[in-house]
């Protein structure tokens, strides 16, 4: 390793591949002649309370692009730095976490449903694929703002906030390990909620026409989502042995917000018919209460008819007639799996209530089956039930 005084004609003549070279004037600084390109660098010792913690060595830049005189001053600068026991090469442990490592992260902080894990992974995989290997610093807000806007143009507002909203989350978990990151490039974009779904009012006696022209199965099915107001998995995923006809009880075991199952109190009308069903679904040998041969999953995957409202729609249904038959906020809330607002809420322990939220589900019950009783027409050709709801309007002559 040869010492010299280092002159810019000097560096210039040093041969190509020939190693490091020395400045005499300035402690730590030196040129490395590479094969095809000379770069300045300076090294020196990190010690620390008169222990020597490691030898370092900085590239400055290359000798083609700084003068002389620009890298000695840099070089005193980075020595100053090593002399005080500060390690420049030694950035931040997480300065490099790629938009992949942080889903992983994100996923690895608290349990997700499948349905959920597999959400977030296909918008990496399928939208956000040409990023999944770039760091999470890399990312600017413009791009941002691009992604977005081409993702609108190709695949729609609904696809593309919903890939806003994951790239958001997932930048959020990458700002929680690496303090680096100043601030989320989601930020800059005005990501629309998800639209409320509009539901049209049930005419309950229309609903009992419909229902009752597809197969019996399928009208069971119907009738369970409209009197339990279940989500379509939690619905979809019961099995026979999660229907206890003696205690009344129906067992929601595939939840969106909790890994807890959740009992839902079943009205007599309801537990007649899932009785009759099970009787009569008995020789297939299957373990769901709403079979189906065809589906890879043994059940029924798609409730939906046309005509009928979507389980989701049924959702909404449930929380209307709830109101309709007299039963309090709270009540109805539990029945269908929310929880109540508020810090007392978080005491309220559905599971330990189940006897006292029957009578409110029997309410939903009664006020659906008094709809295919016998109605009472009116002189302006509408339909009165037994509890005087006005049901239907006669079709004009």
């Amino acid at each position: 390793m040869a010492v010299l005084n280092l002159t810019e004609a000097r560096i210039r003549d040093l041969p190509l591949g020939s190693g490091i070279h020395r400045d005499e004037q300035v402690k730590g600084l030196m040129v490395i002649c590479h094969k095809t390109t000379r770069s300045y660098a300076v090294q020196g010792d990190v010690r620390r309370n008169g222990r020597h913690i490691r030898t370092v060595r900085a590239k400055i830049d290359r000798c083609d692009r700084i003068g002389l005189r620009e890298a000695r001053n840099k070089a005193k600068s980075l020595m100053s730095q090593i002399q005080s026991g500060i390690d420049p090469t030694e950035g931040p442990a997480e300065t490099g976490i790629t938009l992949e490592r942080a889903l992983n992260a994100h996923l690895e902080e608290k349990p997700h449903r499948p349905r959920t894990e597999e959400g977030y992974r296909y918008h990496l995989d399928h939208y956000l694929k040409h990023w999944r290997k770039r760091a999470v610093a890399d990312i600017s807000r413009q791009m941002v703002r691009d992604l977005y806007a081409d993702l609108k143009r190709k695949h729609g507002e609904t696809t593309a906030a919903s890939v806003m909203r994951t790239l958001r989350a997932v930048v959020n978990t990458a700002m929680r390990i690496d303090e680096t990151l100043g601030s989320n490039p989601v930020a800059a974009l005005h990501v629309p909620s998800t639209k409320r779904r509009k539901v049209a009012p049930l005419d309950l006696a229309a609903w009992w026409t419909d229902v009752d022209q597809i197969s019996p199965m399928r009208r069971d099915l119907h009738l369970a989502m409209l009197l339990t107001g279940a989500r379509r998995s939690s619905i979809l995923n019961v099995r026979r042995r999660d229907v206890d006809l003696k205690a009344g009880i129906l067992t929601l075991t595939h939840m969106k917000t909790s890994d807890e199952a959740m009992h839902v109190p079943i009205g007599t009308e309801l537990a007649a018919v899932l009785a009759a069903r099970m009787e009569a679904d008995r020789p297939l040998g299957s373990e769901w209460l709403w079979p189906s041969a065809g589906s890879k999953t043994g059940h029924v995957m798609e409730p939906r008819e046309d005509g009928l409202p979507s389980p989701h729609e049924y959702r909404h249904h449930a929380r209307t007639l709830y109101i309709a038959a007299g039963v309090p906020y709270a009540e109805s809330a539990l029945l269908l799996g929310q929880k109540l607002p508020g810090a007392s809420g978080g005491y309220v322990h559905a599971e330990h209530l189940v006897e006292q939220l029957r009578p409110h589900a029997q309410s939903l019950e009664d006020l659906v089956f008094a709809a295919q009783a016998t109605f009472t027409e009116l002189p302006n050709g509408q339909a009165v039930d037994p509890m005087g709801f006005v049901l239907v309007k006669a079709a004009p002559d």
